[in-house]
């Protein structure tokens, strides 16, 4: 409809005639009641030879002796000039021998509309990048900022990121604007406890996940940690910099300080832990070397060089790597394993989802870092954990 290539603004109007009339019996009742209404400058005929307004569109039906349509007009001018010109089909008091009435609903403005559709685009842009290169410095802020409060959402009322829900492993951070600061990185596992008083919410989550604990290494973030640690199942604690907060940290020092987590055990917060469930499915029987040093068996070693990665691997009969991915996207790569592939490694939780998919490709092995809510347990694979290996 909009046939010329300066359309900044779009007339949106209503018709109503008493009486039969057609489509041209309006667009003639517009150039002829508005002739010389406006001066020269605004002169219908004269702005549409020029293409300062484009082709007048009208549709209009007749039914029971009335006759109802709308009318558009697709307009260069500026807003001011359209505004006037709009105003104007308003002094329309009849089409051909009928009485009719017309009424501006709304002056589009199309440029708005593609300024919307680029954002919109940019947005998807922005994430595609985000996927490729979180630490990309080539989308402008407000774009950042945009997609940031897009994606954050709330869990059982606590900020949160959008997959908290299905990644196996969470962050726990101290308030939103930490959320924030992590989705502008593509960290999309986190939630806040908003304070003291933690929530119960976070600790019914941190049953069924692998939780690291993410806090300002400062007075305020200790006492919220040794508050989570009471209520919560913690795996790992890991800090900011001294002097930094984690709404506040880079991309690099945040990848850092997730790299450098430590098991809670090795922090002395053992005592403070709540008494947790047997995690152990299956025990493996440990060879002993002379001096009786344990050894470090294929399961031992790929799970802990995957230990803090948030990745997998599938491996083969040897135990060698066939694939390595990450565990947000260890279904999709289950569902298109290779034959030579026999065991799942992964830095996660062990869930039934999983289980499932190893089955469906006759995997030998499943290991991940703690065992989740598993109800159906082949008894052709051999299910171990952290606990277990």
């Amino acid at each position: 409809m909009h046939d010329i290539d300066t359309t900044k603004y779009v007339i949106h109007a209503n018709i109503t005639a008493e009486g039969f009339v057609e489509k041209s019996d309006v667009v003639g009742a517009i150039f002829g009641q508005t002739e010389g209404l406006l001066g020269d400058e605004l002169d219908l005929r004269d702005l549409q030879k020029s293409s300062r307004i484009g082709r007048i569109e009208v549709n209009i039906e007749s039914k029971s002796g009335k006759s109802v349509g709308d009318i558009l007009i697709p307009s260069g001018l500026d807003k001011v000039e359209t505004a006037i010109l709009a105003a104007s089909l308003e002094t329309i008091d009849r089409v051909g021998p009928c009485i009719a009435y017309v009424e501006v609903t709304k002056m589009e403005d199309i440029r708005a509309e593609k300024r919307r559709r680029i954002t919109e685009r940019a947005k998807r842009l922005m994430r595609e990048s985000l996927e490729k290169n979180i630490d990309s410095e080539m989308m402008v802020s407000e774009v950042k900022q945009a997609v940031r409060m897009e994606e954050i959402g709330n869990y059982k009322g606590l900020p949160a990121g959008p997959n908290i829900e299905s990644s196996d492993a969470i962050l726990i951070v101290e308030g939103r604007a930490d959320v924030l600061n992590l989705l502008k990185y593509g960290i999309k596992n986190t939630i806040a406890v908003e304070g003291t008083n933690i929530a119960p919410a976070i600790a019914k989550l941190s049953k069924r996940k692998t939780v690291t604990a993410f806090f300002d290494g400062d007075r305020g973030g200790d006492l919220i940690l040794k508050e989570l640690l009471q209520v919560a199942d913690v795996d790992y604690i890991a800090t900011s910099p001294e002097g930094r907060s984690v709404e506040d940290m880079s991309y690099k020092e945040i990848t850092k300080a997730l790299h450098n987590k430590t098991p809670v055990e090795q922090q002395g917060y053992t005592e403070e832990k709540k008494e947790q469930p047997p995690m152990v499915i299956q025990r493996k029987s440990s060879k002993v070397k002379e001096g009786g040093e344990k050894s470090t068996g294929p399961f031992e070693m790929h799970l802990q060089e995957l230990e803090g990665t948030f990745k997998a691997r599938l491996l083969d009969e040897e135990k060698k790597i066939v694939k390595e991915t990450t565990v947000r996207e260890l279904a999709k790569e289950l569902k298109e394993t290779p034959e030579s592939a026999k065991s799942v490694v992964f830095d996660g939780v062990v869930t039934q989802r999983i289980v499932d998919l190893a089955k469906e490709r006759d995997l030998d092995y499943v290991v991940g870092i703690k065992m989740g809510d598993v109800v159906k347990r082949p008894a052709s694979m051999k299910i171990l954990t952290a606990d277990s290996t």
